[in-house]
């Protein structure tokens, strides 16, 4: 499968994206979009892919949206921004949320704009310290998107996500991790390894325990309590029936590594 704007390879249950555009900081463009789309459909289609890590090539993670693209400046006409957004930044937000397998943000320099959030729809992100977050929507006068207005507040509050979008002020990683925006930020030096252990790890824990731990986490922002715990125990009966699940507790007892198939 050949690609024009991202690098895209399998090994032993992970898949990992890479947003190949260096040269313009991994800005998106309908081209990379399209790319984005075909690799999430082999990803969807291959059940020996157990984790997802994304991350970028060269200096940057990704700066946003690629300015420069005709559907951005309307050929003389007012640009329907939102157009853009519904064809490609939405649905592949849900498409990434929804993956029944866990997703890794590996954010190797600037993110950007709707690169920043971008990263945010991972499961998981991981940052190099050098790495930094910027809402940079308030310097070309549009307001935070690719699901910005809706992970922000819920990951550090809202008067940490008025302060980033209404400022566009450039949060570091270790900031980024003092607020809870990512999981962890690590040193230059170690970030790559570091990031290809935790996503190898992650592709060999109980998939489907994770898929579903995924799904009741997502939920818990609007239920109840007692939706939630009923949302639990359906869920748990799932997992409960899983080969893994026997698996992890033979394992437990016989005091030795679990050798979880993802099922």
């Amino acid at each position: 499968m050949k690609f024009e704007c991202i690098l895209f390879e399998v090994a032993e249950g992970l898949a990992t994206i890479t947003l190949n555009r260096p040269d313009k900081l991994n800005s998106f463009t309908s081209a990379m979009h399209d790319d984005l789309r075909h690799a999430l459909d082999a990803v969807e289609k291959d059940n020996s892919v157990r984790c997802l890590l994304i991350t970028g090539a060269g200096r940057g993670f990704c700066a946003g949206q690629d300015l420069s693209e005709s559907v951005m400046s309307g050929d003389g006409q007012d640009a329907d921004v939102g157009a853009t957004l519904e064809k490609n930044y939405n649905v592949m937000v849900k498409r990434l949320r929804n993956l029944p397998i866990p997703v890794v943000c590996a954010v190797n320099g600037v993110a950007a704009g709707a690169g920043a959030n971008f990263a945010l729809v991972a499961d998981i992100v991981i940052a190099a310290r050098s790495a930094s977050f910027i809402q940079a929507f308030t310097k070309i006068g549009l307001l935070p998107d690719c699901g910005g207005t809706y992970f922000l507040p819920r990951l550090v509050g809202t008067a940490r996500t008025m302060g980033a979008a209404m400022l566009g002020e450039k949060i570091s990683a270790e900031r980024a991790e003092q607020w809870g925006l990512i999981w962890k930020c690590v040193d230059d030096a170690d970030f790559i390894q570091e990031s290809e252990n935790l996503a190898r790890h992650l592709a060999n824990q109980a998939t489907q325990g994770l898929a579903l731990t995924k799904q009741a986490i997502y939920a818990s922002s609007s239920n109840t309590l007692a939706t939630q715990l009923d949302l639990e125990r359906e869920l748990q009966r799932i997992a409960g029936r899983t080969y893994d699940f026997r698996e992890g507790v033979a394992a437990f007892n016989e005091k030795r590594p679990a050798k979880f198939r993802g099922n």
